[in-house]
C-alpha cells in the first residue's frame, strides 16, 4: 500500500514548514518534481495562499522578478531567448550553463558572440558582414559550410595557401582577382578568363600546353599574338604587318593562307615589300631589278605606259636605250658594223632615220654604206686630184669612203705617186671636215 501524504497532510506541512523535509510527500506524482534548488523552496513560495491549482510550471512565471512569486529573475544582460530557462540552466547550478541550446536563442549570433557576452570571431577570422550561421552550425562549429556571398574583399584576402587554398604551382600568371575567372558554386573549370588580369605575353599561356597556341598553318610573325587579334573577338585579326618578318610576303600572300598575285600581275621574282608597302598597297613604287622578262610584257601602253606617239619606230626592247635608274637621255649605241661612227655634230637620230624608223634614208643609196651614201652632194672634186698629164680629180665613187688614202700620181698611168697621203685625210668625228 503506497504511503503519500494527502492534501490535508500537505496543508498541515505548510503550516510548519519546518517539517517539510522531514516528510515523504511525492510531489513528482503532480508532474514537477522538486529537485535541485527547488526542493528547498518552502511550498507557500510557490503555492501563494495555499492555491494548488493554477501554480504555474514554466521558469519565466516565477523568474520575473516582480511577480507574486518574487523569485529572483534574469538579469538585464542576459541574451534574448525564448524564455525557456531549462533549456540552459539546471535547477542544481543556476548560474553554471552545461550548454546553450540555441535553438531557445532570439536575435542574431552576434548579439551574443560579440567578445564580451561570449567569443566573437577572432582576429585572424577572414572579413566578412554575414551571420554566424550563414556558414556555422551550432551542432559542429567547425564543420563550416561557407557562404561566399557576404565576403567583403577579393578572394586572395582568404585565398592565400595560408587562411585557405591559393593559387596553385601551375597557375597562369594572373593577378589576385580571382572572381573575375572563377565563380564560387564551382571553382573549377573557369567561367571565364579575363585576359585585364593575366600578366605577361600571351605566350607565356597560348604555347599549346596550357591553352591553345598558334597552329602549324599560321603565318610566320612574333610571338606577340596582340599585334593581331584582341582578346574580344579572336577572328577576324587587324593584321599588324610590322611584326612580319622583311623579305616573307609571298610565304603568307600565296594565294592560299592570302591574296597572292592576280593572274595579270606582271612577272617578277621579287617580294611584294620591294614595291609595295603594308600602309598603303597602291601605288607601288616599283624596283625594276626584280623584274624578269622584257619591258614590253609591261609596258605595252595597258599595264604599264608604252611607247608614245612620236616615238622612234623600232622593235627593240626599251632597256636597248632606256634604263631604269633614268629614263632619258637614252643611252643607244650603234653596234652595226656598217655605221660610221659618231660625228663631230650633235646629230638627232631622224637625220640620218629620216622616217623615224630603224632603216637608213639614205640620199645617195648607191654609195652606202660608205660616206658618200649621205654626203655625195657634198662632193667637191677640185681637190681631189687623181694624176697630172693630163689634170684629173678622182669621182664620187671613188672616194666614197671620205676616211680612206688619197694620193696623186705623176701621169695617168698611176704607177708613180708624186704626192702622197696615206690617210685617212678625213675623220668622221673630227670637228674640221
Amino acid at each position: 500500500m503506497r504511503s503519500l501524504v494527502g492534501p490535508l497532510a500537505l496543508l498541515a506541512l505548510l503550516a510548519s514548514p519546518s517539517a517539510l523535509a522531514q516528510a515523504a510527500y511525492d510531489h513528482f506524482r503532480h508532474g514537477f518534481d522538486l529537485d535541485g534548488a527547488h526542493a528547498d523552496v518552502a511550498c507557500e513560495q510557490c503555492h501563494v495562499q495555499g492555491n494548488f491549482a493554477g501554480t504555474p510550471r514554466e521558469c519565466y512565471v516565477c523568474h520575473d522578478g516582480f511577480g507574486i512569486y518574487a523569485a529572483s529573475a534574469a538579469p538585464t544582460s542576459h541574451v534574448a531567448t525564448t524564455q525557456q530557462c531549462d533549456a540552459c540552466h539546471t535547477t542544481a547550478t543556476w548560474l553554471t550553463l552545461t550548454e546553450v541550446d540555441h535553438t531557445q536563442v532570439l536575435g542574431a549570433c552576434t548579439s551574443c558572440h560579440n567578445g564580451i557576452v561570449a567569443d566573437g570571431l577572432p582576429a585572424g577570422h577572414i572579413q566578412t558582414s554575414a551571420g554566424c550561421d550563414d556558414c556555422h552550425n551550432t551542432a559542429l562549429w567547425d564543420m563550416v559550410l561557407f557562404d561566399h556571398s557576404g565576403i567583403a574583399g577579393n578572394c586572395v584576402s582568404c585565398h592565400n595557401g595560408l587562411d585557405a587554398t591559393g593559387k596553385g604551382a601551375s597557375h597562369i600568371s594572373t593577378t589576385d582577382v580571382c572572381e573575375d575567372c572563377h565563380a564560387v558554386d564551382f571553382w573549377e573549370p573557369a567561367i571565364t578568363v579575363d585576359h585585364t588580369q593575366v600578366l605577361g605575353s600571351c605566350q607565356n599561356c597560348h604555347d599549346g600546353v596550357t591553352a591553345t597556341g598558334k597552329p602549324p598553318d599560321h603565318v610566320a610573325s612574333g610571338e606577340n599574338c596582340d599585334d593581331c587579334h584582341t582578346t574580344n573577338a579572336w577572328t577576324p585579326a587587324v593584321f599588324d604587318h610590322g611584326a612580319v618578318a622583311p623579305g616573307t610576303c609571298s610565304s603568307c600572300h600565296n594565294g592560299m593562307q592570302a591574296t597572292g598575285k592576280d593572274v595579270g600581275h606582271i612577272s617578277t621574282s621579287s617580294e611584294c615589300d620591294v614595291c609595295h608597302s603594308t600602309v598603303a598597297w597602291t601605288p607601288a613604287m616599283f624596283d625594276h631589278t626584280g623584274v624578269s622578262g622584257s619591258c614590253s610584257t609591261c609596258h605595252n601602253g595597258t599595264d604599264a605606259t608604252g611607247q608614245d606617239a612620236g616615238h622612234f619606230q623600232t622593235t627593240r626592247e626599251c632597256d636597248d636605250c632606256h634604263t631604269t635608274d633614268f629614263w632619258s637621255p637614252d643611252t643607244f649605241a650603234h653596234t652595226s658594223p656598217d655605221y660610221p661612227g659618231d660625228h663631230a655634230g650633235n646629230l638627232a637620230c631622224t637625220d640620218c632615220h629620216g622616217g623615224n624608223s630603224e632603216a637608213v634614208t639614205w640620199t645617195s643609196a648607191a654609195y652606202q654604206p660608205d660616206c658618200a651614201g649621205c654626203h655625195a652632194g657634198d662632193y667637191r672634186s677640185g681637190p681631189h686630184k687623181k694624176h697630172e698629164n693630163p689634170d684629173t680629180s678622182y669621182t664620187v665613187s671613188e672616194l666614197r669612203d671620205c676616211t680612206g688614202a688619197c694620193h696623186t700620181y705623176a701621169d695617168d698611168t698611176l704607177t708613180t705617186i708624186k704626192d702622197a697621203r696615206p690617210g685617212p685625210e678625213h675623220r668622221v668625228n673630227a670637228g674640221g671636215f
